[in-house]
């Protein structure tokens, strides 16, 4: 049984590492400041895709992602671990969207593929960790959703399995094809790229960034479907325009505030037994124990 697995990913600034410049004064994020990386939750779908892939003769995964051009970055990351190809939504109309309207475009979108079995998507992207445009999407095209996924144990008869961590556990659930999950942090990391995809995605390429070629790169790319990235804009989706970019995005940033973590007193103790009784003592005097 083969099956057809979409992974919604995300090109995200990388927030591990914000700086003074991270923020623009209108509240949205400074994405020139920072280094722009494959969102890392959605590589832990990715992965679960590929598994999938693995598992069930005849699967395809295939990434869809909105963004600028250079999200196609990690369209080509993903084919270079295991993925079939991908669909990048970019126009200018997109700019701004909050989940609300991300979900709006990438809905649309998933109505033109028309055909899937399985939705995979990270939980969150590290860039907004609000978790809503996974469910957001499944609500959107009415279909069945499971959250929190650790791991997806099988497909069989029309229904997916899925084990998922939750705060005070861990539970098995299944659901109908087709169907979404969005998975954690905490399922397993996604595989290295493979030298063998590198060398034969390395020229792919969607069609705004193949008119940038030289004539023999573009009979290259005409050559090998494979390499060809498709690229759809709002026409291409068959979109309402009130629902897209700042108009279709109900939330706003009020205001910003820069929090700086520092250091408080401190202090260096030894695992001699003076300074282990010395510590029980002090913390029973101040109340934190006993």
């Amino acid at each position: 049984m083969g099956l057809k697995i979409i992974v919604l990913a995300k090109q995200v600034p990388d927030t591990r590492n914000v700086g003074k410049d991270a923020m623009k004064a209108d509240g949205t994020v400074n994405r020139a400041a920072l280094p722009a990386i494959f969102n890392p939750e959605d590589l832990n779908a990715l992965e679960q895709a590929l598994r999938l892939k693995d598992k069930y003769k005849g699967s395809t995964v295939t990434i869809l992602t909105m963004g600028p051009g250079r999200a196609a970055d990690i369209i080509r990351e993903g084919m270079f671990r295991g993925a079939d190809g991908g669909y990048l939504l970019t126009d200018r109309a997109f700019a701004g969207s909050d989940t609300l309207a991300t979900s709006y475009a990438l809905s649309c979108a998933m109505r033109k593929i028309k055909s899937y079995d399985v939705i995979l998507a990270g939980r969150q992207a590290i860039d907004g960790d609000t978790a809503q445009v996974g469910p957001q999407v499944a609500e959107k095209l009415g279909l069945p959703q499971i959250t929190y996924a650790e791991e997806v144990l099988g497909v069989e008869k029309g229904k997916i399995t899925i084990r998922r961590r939750l705060e005070r556990g861990v539970e098995v659930v299944e659901a109908p094809l087709p169907c979404l999950v969005t998975v954690n942090g905490s399922a397993a990391s996604c595989r290295p790229r493979n030298a063998k995809l590198v060398m034969k995605y390395k020229h792919a390429r969607t069609l705004t960034e193949r008119q940038t070629q030289s004539d023999d790169y573009i009979s290259l790319s005409n050559d090998r479907a494979y390499l060809n990235i498709q690229e759809w804009g709002v026409n291409d989706v068959e979109t309402e325009a009130q629902w897209l970019g700042l108009k279709g995005s109900p939330t706003k940033v009020k205001t910003i505030e820069n929090v700086v973590f520092q250091a408080k007193e401190s202090k260096t103790l030894t695992s001699s037994d003076e300074d282990i009784e010395g510590l029980i003592k002090e913390l029973i005097l101040n109340h934190t124990i006993g």
